[in-house]
Order: structure tokens, then C-alpha cells, then sequence
């Protein structure tokens, strides 16, 4: 849950609300315009928020049956980073299939 539309995994680990947004983007712009708001809500969170927390409850779709519930280092471990490095990789992927030039470099970034 750690992809644009979710900015879940910050938001839970800092113990505070996760932002809602339309879901409705239809253009680039539309998109473009929505990472802003995501990046600047996580630019948002501090490193203090997030430090320590290692072993506070997190639970997920709560009252479903789908709920699960995580330490705050499991829920960073087997959940958000994990659904982050999918959305990532699902993206490059799809960008390489439709002639976007990017390589691994673009991915790993220089050494």
C-alpha cells in the first residue's frame, strides 16, 4: 500500500489519518497534480513520527474479513514495502512495454 494512491503505509506508521482522495484522475495533469498532494503530505511527516514504532498495532481494513493486524515492523516489512516495490517494478515494466527507454540504471540509480 505504499504506491501513490496509498499513502498508507507513512500515514499508519506515524499513527495518524490516512488522506482520502477522489480516485477520480482522468489526465496526466490530473495525475501529476495528485502525486503532488502525495508527496507533499509525506514530505509532510516527520522522521520523529516514525521513529520507534516498531511495535505498535497496525490494522488493516479493520472489521472486514480481511482485517489483519501488524507490529508496526512486520506491517513495514511484509506489507508496505513489498506492495511499494511491486507498484515500482509493475510500473517500469509497463513503461519498458510501451517504448519508454529506461533501464536498470533508472531503477537502481548509478553506484
Amino acid at each position: 500500500e505504499m504506491g501513490i494512491r496509498d499513502r498508507g503505509g507513512a500515514a499508519r506508521l506515524a499513527e495518524i489519518e490516512v488522506p482520502k482522495y477522489d480516485d477520480s484522475e482522468t489526465t496526466f495533469a490530473e495525475l501529476q497534480a495528485l502525486i503532488a498532494k502525495v508527496l507533499a503530505f509525506i514530505d509532510g511527516i516527520a522522521p520523529a513520527q516514525i521513529d520507534g514504532k516498531e511495535g505498535i498495532e497496525i490494522v488493516t481494513r479493520p472489521g472486514t474479513p480481511k482485517e489483519k493486524r501488524f507490529s508496526g515492523q512486520n506491517y513495514l516489512l511484509t506489507y508496505g514495502l513489498p506492495q511499494f516495490f511491486f507498484h515500482v517494478t509493475t510500473t517500469y515494466a509497463l513503461l519498458r512495454h510501451n517504448g519508454v527507454e529506461v533501464g536498470k540504471r533508472d531503477y537502481m540509480g548509478a553506484f
